[in-house]
């Protein structure tokens, strides 16, 4: 991201308030195009609150929210996102193209009359999450990363040009969030990614900025981010980073 990116969201002193319990207290944010950007903060601390502020599903009680320049609904088209909560019944008969093809829904008409162009853009955007050749697999016979790179490449599935996820590794082995977080830094190519997450223990290298949400808001640079920040955040001041992109017995700077 240069200098002369330009701006994707901006927040300006937003406070929000859920039934007089303040969730988010002046939060300044700025988030410039292609940035790859890594939201933390303590469960309850107002991440998804802030994500859904972002998409217009809530209004500030305070303060401003724009993207692209403009109130969030109106964008919203542009925004492709990944919910935290993932509900389906097991014994439901669909398959993994049918759920894609669910983020084609806002393209101007309804389920069951999907285009030839809506298949087409479904089956690339499996292509580009690597699940190309399970689009006709049921959805229950999907592991839990496999479920997650659906779930993006539904997001996918509406062309936007920002892409807003919610817990996207929870409960998902090492291994496979690495290879998420693969996947994602390869579409932040294209795209601002921006990423909720209780985890501290990220892939340093693929993210540029780390904004610690715990009712206000910090942003540090990944070079900046240290176990201090950490202790502030979660309030606990022993609590330290782990580098997964790095062995053991390997020093920072080690090539």
């Amino acid at each position: 991201m240069t200098e002369a990116a330009a701006e994707a969201a901006r927040l300006e002193n937003v406070s929000f308030s859920y039934d007089g319990r303040l969730a988010l207290d002046s939060v300044n944010l700025t988030i410039h195009q292609r940035d790859f950007v890594w939201i933390v903060g303590p469960n309850g601390g107002g991440k998804t609150t802030l994500l859904r502020l972002l998409l217009g599903l809530f209004e500030p009680t305070s303060g401003t929210v724009r993207v692209f320049g403009e109130a969030p609904a109106k964008v919203r088209p542009r925004i492709g996102y990944m919910s935290q909560n993932i509900s389906a019944d097991s014994r439901y008969p669909v398959n993994v193209i049918d759920v894609v093809l669910m983020g084609r829904l806002g393209a101007g008409h309804g389920l069951g009359f999907f285009r030839h162009r809506d298949r087409r853009i479904a089956l690339e955007s499996l292509e580009q999450v690597g699940l190309l050749e399970l689009a006709d697999r049921p959805v229950a016979a999907l592991s839990g990363g496999e479920t997650r790179r659906m779930l993006i490449a539904r997001a996918l599935a509406s062309r936007p040009e920002m892409l807003f996820l919610d817990e996207p590794t929870a409960n998902l082995d090492l291994l496979v969030q690495q290879e998420l977080h693969r996947l994602l830094h390869k579409l932040n190519e294209s795209l601002t990614v921006v990423m909720v997450s209780h985890d501290p223990a990220f892939v340093s290298e693929f993210v540029e900025n780390v904004v610690c949400i715990n009712r206000t808001c910090n942003v540090h640079p990944t070079a900046e981010f240290r176990s201090e920040s950490l202790g502030e955040l979660y309030g606990r001041p022993g609590m330290r980073m782990v580098h997964h992109d790095r062995h053991v017995g390997e020093k920072p700077g080690d090539d």
